[in-house]
C-alpha cells in the first residue's frame, strides 16, 4: 500500500507566446483548469501505474473542491483520509510557453491547514514494507512529522523536493529516497560534479538520492553505487507534470517490488509521456501506454 501525504490543487492553466520577464506583459492563448497539486498528482500516476494507493490530504469547502478530486474519485482512489476544510482548495496558477516550460505560482487554500497531528492520524496503520510518498507544498512541520513517522515505523519514505524550500536541506536526510531535479539537489548539495556530489550525499545520509534529468533521464546514487536510466525521445508539448509523474511511477515500481533500477527507467518512460499533452493530471499516462512505449 502506497499513502501520498501532501497537497491537491486546482490548476489555472494559460498558455502564453513565452514567460514574461518581471513586471512585463505577453500575449496569451488558451486558458483551462486541471485537477492538480504534487500530492495528488504523484497519486494518480501511482495509480495509473497500477498501484493501490490512498491520498492523506485537504480540499476546501468552494467550488473548486469537486473539480480538484475528480480523477482521483473516477480511477479508484482511496480518498478516506480526505479532509474538507472550510475556507478555499488550493490553486496553481500556470503559464505555459510555446516551447512547453512552465512558471507555477501556487496559493495553498486548504493544502495549509496540515499540521503534525494529521501525519499522526493518517498514518497510524501503516506497518514495514509500505511506501510513504511527501512533498513540499503543504506545511513543513507536518511532512516533518509524516517522514519521522515512517523512520520510526520502517515504511519506505520519497520525499520529492519541490518547491525547494529554506528548510529543505533539514528535512531532505529524514526521507529513505530523495528525489530532486537538478536544480534542487544544486541547491541542496551545491556545484560541481553531479555523480561526485550524488555519490557523497548517499554515503552521508545513508539515503538513495535520485536526480531527475528530463531528456536525459535520471540517476540515482545508494550508498553501494550509481545507477542510470535514459527518458524516452519526445518533442514536449507540456512539462508541468513530468516529475509527478515520475515519483508516482516510482513509488508504484517499488511498492510492486521492483529493483530500484527498473523502478526508474519505468518511472522515467513515464515522465516523457507525460511531457505530450497538457496540464498535469491529464497528461499522466497508464500503465499500458508505459509499458508499450520504446
Amino acid at each position: 500500500m502506497i499513502t501520498v501525504f501532501g497537497s491537491l490543487n486546482l490548476d489555472l492553466i494559460g498558455t502564453v507566446s513565452r514567460i514574461p520577464r518581471p513586471g512585463e506583459t505577453v500575449p496569451g492563448g488558451s486558458f483551462s483548469t486541471a485537477a492538480g497539486g504534487k500530492g495528488a498528482n504523484q497519486t494518480l500516476a501511482a495509480r495509473r501505474a497500477g498501484a493501490r494507493i490512498r491520498i492523506a490530504g485537504a480540499v476546501g469547502t468552494d467550488a473548486f473542491a469537486g473539480e480538484a478530486i475528480g480523477l482521483l474519485e473516477s480511477e479508484g482512489v482511496d480518498l478516506s483520509l480526505l479532509r474538507r476544510e472550510t475556507g478555499p482548495t488550493g490553486i496553481a496558477m500556470i503559464f505555459v510557453d510555446a516551447a512547453g516550460e512552465n512558471v507555477i505560482a501556487v496559493l495553498p487554500g486548504a493544502n495549509g491547514t496540515a499540521t503534525p497531528a494529521h501525519a499522526d492520524a493518517a498514518l497510524a496503520d501503516l506497518a514495514p514494507g509500505d511506501v510513504l510518498v511527501t512533498q513540499q507544498e503543504i506545511p513543513q512541520e507536518a511532512t516533518r512529522r509524516a517522514l519521522e513517522i515512517a523512520r520510526e515505523k520502517g515504511i519506505v519514505s520519497i520525499l520529492n523536493t519541490a518547491p525547494f524550500l529554506s528548510t529543505t536541506p533539514e528535512l531532505a536526510p529524514l526521507a529513505a529516497i530523495l528525489v530532486a531535479n537538478e536544480t534542487e539537489f544544486a541547491l541542496l548539495a551545491g556545484e560541481g560534479d553531479l555523480e561526485t556530489l550524488m555519490a557523497d550525499w548517499a554515503r552521508r545520509h545513508g539515503q538513495t538520492v535520485i536526480v531527475t534529468l528530463g531528456p536525459d533521464g535520471a540517476r540515482a546514487a545508494t550508498p553501494e553505487g550509481l545507477i542510470s536510466v535514459p527518458a524516452l525521445k519526445v518533442d514536449p508539448v507540456d512539462t508541468v507534470g513530468a516529475g509527478d509523474t515520475f515519483v508516482g511511477y516510482l513509488a508504484a515500481g517499488l511498492d510492486a517490488g521492483m529493483p530500484l533500477e527498473a523502478a526508474m527507467a519505468r518511472a522515467a518512460k513515464a515522465a516523457s509521456l507525460a511531457c505530450l499533452a497538457p496540464g498535469a493530471q491529464p497528461a499522466i499516462p497508464h500503465a499500458d501506454a508505459v509499458d508499450a512505449a520504446r
